[in-house]
């Protein structure tokens, strides 16, 4: 079957002298503006780089991002709820736990604090719902020609960990109007729907922050020993200060938190000599960023303690994705989301299959084996480059068809996005970039705070928009592989 295509919001190609203009004002835009990171390659606290961006928004269907955007608060509960279930969890993991060594780590701190007594009942919660338009018909053989381009969205994943993008997402939006206006297009940026995704995040922080109710407090960033996605860290601090003066803000990696905190016997915890309110993880934290003991016991100290976490410890194990397959299984939604709102859920996803050592396990192995091109391989990990693809899932299956590690992993139906031809920014790449097929993958922002038995505020919070060259598997923008894009709504 042919790829589905979206028009671009404009006639490509562009004429040679406005493309190779337009670029340089860009590139100076987004440098002056925090559109940009540090250089893996040759790093320096010194220096930026701007970040790939598309260069002309991409085309999104004004009806499937609305739906998106109403359905999000249905989804934080959903994975509200989720994380408060203990039974559920401890079922759903039982399995992964004794052949993924990171996620059976994050349950044992659970465990101990639970027995211990949970000291903080609150929790924050920042996520994002990533989706991606799926041009074919699940009814019909070929393309459901009712439907072309795309027939719905669905749902590639929810993070409970990462919520980057909320200034790049935004600031995507700022340099796609500037270019737009630029090229005399400026009547365009009506359908570039307003994103709040900085304010609307940071708002869910000092929320908690107030919630916490210690006036003297703190709040605490826990980011990686070397910080290259810079100005996205950055500016929601600086949104917080300015916002909020009143609220301190550190930044410490988990070795520094090991180090420099207590925990003092109301457990609060004590940075220079404040409590800490609120502790916000910046990072999904691979296993190869927890290399020593003296980090886990840090994140161990972290959640023993008074602070509110965002993610609490329940709420990274609510975000695996083993509990995401669970979810999907029939049945399941029931248990957590009522009325009409469970088939609206149910709509969303795309197939997700268990490898456990069972029957069901037995038949989504014989399923990949026998077209797995239709499929992605996923691992329990964070921050992209991990899934496998394509002739990688049927070499990896056939590797671990009968190892334990094979029930770490979870096996998801491949999404075929329809494609959008544009140009892509790069640092240091030429000028002006050829013209590509791009698909684009749509993240909305969520953000909740509440107990096991009350919510104090549940809401969308803006949303950020990822695009990458049709034919890579991966679109990670801080790996370099995507590019920062926003959407530009279409009635179709």
């Amino acid at each position: 079957m042919t790829q589905a295509r979206l028009a671009s919001c404009i006639p490509l190609p562009l004429e040679h002298k406005l493309l190779v203009t337009v670029i340089e004002k860009a590139k100076d835009w987004a440098l002056m503006h925090g559109v940009g990171m540090r250089d893996r390659k040759h790093f320096t606290k010194d220096a930026i780089q701007i970040a790939p961006f598309v260069l002309l928004p991409s085309p999104f269907p004004r009806t499937e991002f609305n739906k998106a955007i109403e359905l999000q608060p249905i989804l934080n509960e959903l994975m509200h709820k989720v994380a408060h279930d203990d039974e559920f969890l401890e079922h759903t993991l039982q399995n992964t736990l004794q052949v993924d060594e990171f996620t059976a780590k994050l349950y044992d701190i659970w465990v101990k604090v639970r027995e211990e007594g949970i000291t903080q009942p609150i929790s924050l919660g920042m996520l994002r719902s990533d989706i991606m338009l799926e041009s074919r018909c699940p009814h019909t053989e070929n393309q459901c020609a009712k439907h072309t381009p795309y027939c719905s969205w669905k749902q590639v994943e929810i993070n409970s960990i990462a919520s980057g993008f909320g200034h790049l997402g935004p600031v995507s939006r700022e340099i796609q109007s500037y270019i737009l206006r630029q090229m005399g297009h400026g009547d365009l940026i009506k359908n570039m729907p307003e994103n709040r995704a900085l304010s609307g995040l940071c708002s869910g922080i000092i929320e908690a922050y107030d919630l916490f109710g210690v006036p003297s407090a703190v709040v605490l960033f826990v980011v990686e020993e070397v910080s290259y996605n810079i100005c996205d860290q950055r500016f929601h601090e600086f949104e917080i200060s300015e916002t909020r003066p009143d609220i301190m803000i550190h930044r410490k990696t988990l070795n520094e938190i090991y180090e420099e905190t207590t925990l003092n016997d109301k457990k609060q915890l004590i940075l220079e000599g404040k409590p800490v309110a609120v502790v916000y993880y910046r990072s999904g934290y691979e296993p190869a960023q927890y290399p020593s003991s003296r980090e886990w016991d840090a994140r161990l100290r972290v959640e023993r303690s008074s602070a509110i976490k965002c993610p609490s410890i329940h709420y990274q194990l609510a975000g695996t994705k083993k509990v995401q397959q669970a979810l999907a299984a029939p049945g399941v939604l029931e248990k957590f989301v009522a009325g009409s709102a469970t088939e609206r859920v149910r709509d969303i996803f795309t197939g997700l299959y268990s490898l456990d050592f069972d029957e069901s396990g037995e038949r989504a192995v014989e399923m990949a084996l026998e077209d797995a091109e239709r499929f992605v391989l996923k691992p329990q990990r964070e921050g992209g480059g991990n899934n496998l693809y394509g002739a990688d899932v049927r070499d990896a299956l056939l590797r671990m068809r009968r190892a334990r590690e094979r029930a770490a992993y979870v096996l998801m139906e491949r999404i075929l996005p329809p494609t959008v031809a544009g140009y892509v920014v790069r640092p240091g790449a030429a000028v002006p970039p050829p013209i590509t097929d791009l698909v684009s993958e749509l993240g909305i922002f969520g953000v909740i705070i509440g107990t096991r038995d009350k919510i104090y505020c549940n809401r969308q919070a803006g949303h950020m928009l990822r695009t990458k060259l049709a034919e890579a598997n991966e679109g990670g923008v801080a790996a370099g592989l995507g590019a920062l894009d926003s959407p530009y709504l279409v009635d179709m």
